[in-house]
């Protein structure tokens, strides 16, 4: 049998979207529960210089929102089930409690999709990265590939040839999937592209040092010699949880959100990389925290 405990908020997801969403709701005066289960993405980014005031990991980074986020919400290191309402109550189950809550901020995020080949994993921070803004600076001069073909592939190839990068992309089929307009940009600057070839493993000792393809026409692989590897083959988000709930997902499955983070399920808001926003930044994350604690504020004080 659960225990039931009662809360105004309940924040999904500790990344930078759930940990300001928190804080920002208990400085309201919320009675606010934050849950989390899988740590965020930020945490195995090597370095962050893009966000105001503070250099160093995202692990760091990630620690000192959550010791300040801590200070306004109760933290629960438990795995969200399920999720449903009754009225104007939603309730919260978990793998060890039920929580009845006013209001629901999502923050669940997303992931990267890799390329879930042998090396990947191990070299992850070291040479393999999911996010060329974050990360190229440290790649400049250097060799690099880019794994995909879609806009995010051909945007993160073209802003690493502007910083400096010597790049070129690796791409599974004959054509590419992106606009265009990025095509012509990315051959405007001469960008080679390694065609119908697909990354097996990935190779080095305590860096990456090589990846070996596949030619997917001729059936045999080949070694590229490089010193990062950024892997651009999609997002997924997550947000299987508000699925039995209504909540309106784009094609892609992201959640559709106005500009005060509110869903087309009153009560429901979404932050972060879980909702159609244009860009998947730190930064950007923090700021949808922010207003959706906002928007949770006034719709809970409007029914009291």
């Amino acid at each position: 049998m659960y225990d039931i405990s009662t809360y105004d908020v309940a924040v999904i997801g500790a990344g930078p979207a759930g940990l300001t969403a928190a804080m920002y709701a208990g400085r309201y005066g919320l009675k606010t529960v934050l849950f989390e289960s899988t740590p965020s993405q930020l945490a195995i980014v090597p370095y962050i210089e893009n966000y105001p005031g503070f250099e160093g990991s995202g692990y760091e980074l990630l620690e000192k929102m959550k010791e300040q986020a801590l200070k306004f919400a109760e933290y629960k290191f438990e795995t969200v089930e399920e999720i449903s309402r009754d009225g104007d109550i939603f309730t919260i189950k978990t793998d060890t409690e039920e929580y009845k809550v006013k209001a629901v901020i999502v923050a669940t995020g997303g992931k990267h999709r890799e390329l879930g080949v042998p090396g990947e994993k191990e070299l992850v921070g070291r040479g393999v990265s999911y996010c060329a803004t974050c990360d190229g600076h440290f790649f400049k001069g250097k060799n690099v590939l880019v794994i995909g073909g879609g806009n995010t592939a051909l945007t993160d190839a073209i802003y690493l040839k502007e910083i400096g990068c010597d790049v070129t992309l690796v791409h599974r089929r004959d054509e590419l999937r992106a606009d265009k307009a990025l095509q012509d940009e990315l051959f405007k600057r001469n960008i080679p592209v390694i065609w119908n070839s697909v990354v097996v493993r990935i190779e080095g000792k305590d860096k990456v040092e090589r990846a070996i393809l596949l030619d997917r026409v001729k059936n045999e692989e080949f070694t590229v010699e490089t010193d990062g590897i950024f892997i651009a083959i999609g997002i997924q988000p997550q947000t299987e949880l508000v699925a039995n709930l209504g909540v309106e997902v784009d094609s892609k499955g992201y959640i559709k959100v106005d500009r005060e983070q509110k869903t087309n399920v009153p009560g429901v808001f979404a932050a972060g990389d879980c909702c159609d926003n244009p860009l998947k930044q730190v930064v950007t994350a923090c700021g949808d925290g922010a207003i959706a604690a906002h928007s949770a504020f006034k719709y809970i004080t409007s029914k009291s």
